[in-house]
């Protein structure tokens, strides 16, 4: 085929190259066979600089049309037909370019991989079968008949559901809320998606606990949304730490996790609470209070919550059942003034206009029973003695690892003495069938990891430290 320039329009020339390589190979000028001219040979030929052909490639290559091979040439991509000989979308190039971040490789290896067969799972933040209410469940379908309208739901979800949310938080964590200032969610991870997606803008600044949860969500970057990092200690975050970013920085808004942090398994103290509400009155910035973990004190002290301090409107509080009843009931909530309740409940119809009928069905005559009380209670007992069996399996690696005895939740923050790759000991461990969290991908320093207890029961537990004790002293032999 051959390649004409027209230096009279316009049109830079490495379009018009682009356009005519691409009309050959619809056409069929061009053959998939045969490599396309060099750069340099083609630059000669249409006397032009290199740099021009150059960039055409560039492009023909971005957009799919053509593969460059290593010492072999430059061809037409044989990937972009279809049986019918039409073109077929270059559906890499779309993956690539999406707004939404993907999420971590290794984060999505955890997923797809920890249930494997033989897989000891201390990854999962989610409890184990046998810790879910099934018999109660059982029973409330059997004691009671399921007559709800399966229309669209009231766009703040289920109002029976809502009412016995505001009889919970009123019960357990001494809050006062009214049924419209609750707005039900699929768990507490879409809380934070339409926070973001609804109450900022590309270009805010917001603080995040560090290590944290939040830190290993796309969705911060995928909007645009620069995060700031606060140090967790043995007491929570810092409030003179908040105050130094506040100065430096115009926090929009700043995401905790004060009772049992995710990863860190920390219960922030009643002082640091009190100041961080004070920061917040006083710099007028929003707090989101994540609160997954608060009922499950192994020693029944619950509370109390920001939101229960605060006196001014300034939290939005976002809690779930997931991690005290059932991670697959996808029932979360959202609590704050109501015209923020509104907006965001906007957000969320534009999504799938409103939960399923169904779980918040359960969910509320669960939580409405007596059978939730003691589910709970049981449930304390039970993680107290994972947590004591991951422990006593710790033990065994006292010169080698370090951690905080947490007193509630499901995970255990751990320091390797040595330094070390935290990813690469993961790929040993699960070659040893165990996984963990490797802490870089819940916060910016190394040679940490995470374990969860939750998941399994005290046998597998130590078998699966006991994996990782073998992992740990084998890496780098």
């Amino acid at each position: 085929m051959r390649f004409m320039l027209d230096r009279s329009i316009k049109k830079p020339m490495y379009r018009q190259l682009v356009e005519q390589i691409e009309n050959g190979i619809i056409s069929g000028d061009l053959s998939q066979d045969q490599p396309l001219p060099s750069e340099r040979e083609l630059a000669k030929k249409l006397q032009i600089n290199r740099s021009t052909v150059v960039t055409a490639y560039d492009e023909l290559e971005a957009i799919g049309l053509i593969v460059r091979k290593k010492g072999s040439g430059t061809y037409i991509n044989t990937d972009i037909w279809g049986l019918t000989h039409k073109r077929v979308p270059n559906w890499g190039r779309y993956v690539e370019d999406g707004s939404f971040l993907p999420n971590l490789p290794l984060v999505q290896k955890l997923r797809n991989e920890t249930d494997q067969k033989g897989m000891i799972n201390l990854s999962s933040g989610e409890l184990a079968a046998d810790l879910l209410p099934n018999v109660q469940f059982a029973r409330i379908f059997k004691e009671h008949v399921f007559d709800e309208h399966l229309g669209y739901d009231h766009p703040l979800g289920d109002e029976g559901l809502r009412e016995t949310i505001c009889k919970h938080v009123k019960t357990y964590k001494n809050m006062d809320v009214e049924p419209n200032s609750v707005l039900i969610t699929s768990g507490a991870q879409q809380a934070i998606h339409l926070i973001v997606q609804c109450l900022l803008k590309p270009g805010d600044t917001v603080a995040i606990e560090d290590p944290s949860y939040a830190f290993s969500l796309p969705i911060f970057q995928s909007f645009g949304v620069r995060t700031l990092l606060l140090p967790v200690d043995q007491y929570g975050v810092n409030p003179d730490d908040i105050e130094a970013l506040q100065r430096k920085y115009r926090i929009r808004m700043l995401f905790l996790n004060p009772d049992y942090q995710n990863p860190t398994g920390t219960k922030m103290s009643l002082e640091r609470r009190k100041r961080i509400l004070e920061l917040s009155s006083k710099y007028g910035i929003p707090i989101i209070e994540d609160d997954p973990y608060n009922l499950t004190s192994f020693a029944g002290c619950i509370g109390p919550t920001l939101k229960s301090m605060d006196g001014n409107e300034n939290v939005l509080y976002i809690s779930s059942l997931s991690k005290v009843v059932a991670s697959g009931l996808r029932i979360g909530w959202i609590i704050g003034p109501e015209k923020v309740i509104k907006r965001l409940s906007d957000g969320r119809q534009q999504i799938d206009f409103g939960h399923s009928v169904f779980p918040q069905w359960i969910a509320n005559r669960f939580l409405d029973s007596p059978q939730f009380e003691k589910h709970v209670s049981n449930l304390r007992i039970q993680l107290r003695e994972r947590r004591n069996a991951l422990i006593l399996a710790l033990d065994s690696l006292s010169n080698e690892v370090t951690y905080l005895v947490p007193q509630g939740g499901i995970h255990l923050w751990c320091k390797i003495t040595d330094e070390i790759d935290e990813f690469k000991l993961l790929e040993e461990s699960m070659k040893n069938g165990v996984s963990f969290v490797p802490g870089r991908i819940m916060g910016s320093k190394s040679g940490y990891a995470r374990f969860t207890y939750g998941k399994g029961n005290g046998a597998s537990i130590q078998e699966g430290i006991s994996r990782f004790a073998t992992a740990l002293r084998s890496y780098g032999v």
